[in-house]
């Protein structure tokens, strides 16, 4: 069994599905109208009403989660709780209901995997396709072909934050509507040379506003089941003619979504104009579905983030057989004392073996502080594959595994992951010197005991012996992990 959620700014989403040869099943779907990002007051702050209604709906969605395995379980916010000062507190509150993950994924890791969505619900063509998915606090920009996306992009623009600018009384004036396309029109000058001069041969909308669109227009019978750009047109005076968005009934447009309409048809016009669009089609799939085929492409080792970090070495010339070495290394030793340390779940593993490969990416800026330039680097690209919470993880591991380990290493990171991450630091950070000589040796078959905040290493008889600038940084390490109250100790056997 495999499971998604999508904390849309609008709704949230769930999908159940089965995995049978290979093949995804859907066999439920829910939705609900929570508009989370209507919900953030005067200081980007979620309010508790706002909070409330979200777990509640999330209880709901709970009660279907129970009994499926952890690793087949996505469950994502995107921009309200990008933007949210106080996310993590929702964050961990929604933990709490689910008994799952939660995790935020940037703009760009959305637009990524509303690709992989749609483009398992269409024909497998030939030649580019421009989606576009209207969000309630972003909307999506892909450009795509068959299952790879080429340019991604998220626009800071959705159907609730326009709503509550332009459309708060439900009123639909010629003014407020002309000034919300010239805004989405603003936003879209960041992409428009660049967007038209990739080229499409096909256009797909996949958002709950696009088929709201899509159906309003069937109705007047302007268009056949397609959007086209002089339908589009026509929809607009008639809109300005109806002038509230409670005669939207006469149109078929559900009562939730009613107040969102006006603006969500601002935005795809503006992308109609902006991106000489001349016509679009409407696919079920979204970012839900690209969660779940994003899940079974791990259960298959098909792993996007290792095509990410493959990628990330080959940009920025890092030395891959000496990351090798230090990954070995450090496995080595994560199998002797993750039971003692609770680090047994299979992300504790990525993000030191990730960490391994990527420690010395700073370098490529300068060799000075280059442990801070990597974790910059990691906590602040976009890295397909990647939610914030593990590239944060990530940094945090490449800037702690070297030099001063102080209290500075952990900033930003939430008390109770603190534990976690010193254990990681620590292990990575005995890697790194085991293997700073760089002759590429075999780790050798060294004894790791863990307890808290401690760490006991026994060697080989004679090895140290034969390696006294190894036994001189083991003992500057020991000294380092010392300040951060972490004791070391080192032995032979």
């Amino acid at each position: 069994m495999l499971a998604a959620i999508d904390m849309g700014s609008n709704s949230f989403h769930m999908v159940v599905a089965r995995l049978v040869h290979g093949e995804i099943r859907t066999v439920e779907k829910m939705g609900e109208k929570v508009q989370l990002g209507a919900g953030l007051d005067q200081y980007n702050r979620l309010t508790e009403e706002a909070q409330q209604k979200a777990l509640e709906c999330l209880s709901r969605f709970a009660q279907r989660l129970q009994g499926t395995p952890t690793e087949g379980v996505q469950i994502v916010g995107t921009n309200a709780l990008r933007v949210a000062r106080n996310a993590q507190e929702f964050i961990d509150r929604a933990e709490a209901v689910l008994g799952y993950p939660v995790e935020v994924i940037a703009g760009r890791e959305e637009a990524r995997l509303i690709y992989l969505g749609v483009s398992h619900t269409l024909a497998d063509d030939e030649g580019r396709r421009l989606v576009i998915d209207i969000g309630g606090g972003s909307t999506e920009f892909i450009i795509g072909q068959r299952f790879e996306p080429q340019e991604l992009e998220s626009l800071h623009m959705g159907c609730v934050s326009f709503r509550n600018r332009y459309f708060p009384d439900g009123k639909i004036t010629r003014r407020q509507m002309d000034k919300a396309i010239t805004h989405a029109e603003q936003e879209l000058q960041s992409i428009r040379r660049h967007y038209r001069a990739v080229g499409w041969q096909s256009a797909v909308g996949s958002s709950g506003s696009i088929k709201a669109i899509c159906s309003v227009l069937s109705t007047l019978k302007l268009t056949d089941g397609t959007i086209t750009r002089p339908a589009m047109e026509e929809l607009r005076k008639r809109l300005v003619d109806m002038g509230k968005v409670e005669k939207l009934t006469e149109l078929g447009v559900r009562e939730d979504r009613q107040t969102i309409f006006p603006a969500g048809f601002a935005i795809l016009l503006a992308a109609f104009r902006s991106l000489d669009i001349q016509d679009m089609a409407f696919a079920d799939g979204a970012l839900r579905e690209g969660l779940l085929y994003d899940i079974v492409g791990r259960i298959q080792h098909e792993d996007v983030r290792e095509r990410t970090i493959a990628a990330l070495q080959e940009r920025y010339h890092v030395d891959q057989a000496h990351g090798a070495a230090v990954e070995q290394t450090a496995l080595a030793a994560w199998e002797q004392v993750a039971g003692q340390w609770g680090l047994r779940t299979a992300a504790d593993e990525d993000v030191l073996r990730w960490a391994c490969r990527l420690h010395e990416i700073g370098l490529t800026i300068s060799h000075s502080q280059y442990h801070k330039h990597g974790a910059y680097l990691l906590r602040y690209s976009d890295l397909p594959g990647f939610t914030q919470q593990f590239q944060r993880d990530l940094a945090t591991l490449v800037r702690g595994h070297r030099r001063k380990f102080s209290p500075a290493v952990f900033e930003g990171v939430e008390p109770e992951e603190k534990p976690r991450l010193r254990y990681l630091c620590a292990l990575l950070r005995l890697a790194v010197v085991i293997q700073r000589s760089r002759n590429l040796e075999q780790p050798p078959e060294f004894k790791l005991h863990g307890h808290e905040s401690k760490l006991v290493v026994e060697f080989p008889e004679g090895w140290l012996d034969n390696r006294p600038l190894t036994l001189a940084d083991l003992q500057n390490e020991r000294d380092f992990l010392a300040r951060q109250d972490f004791v070391l100790e080192i032995g032979t056997r």
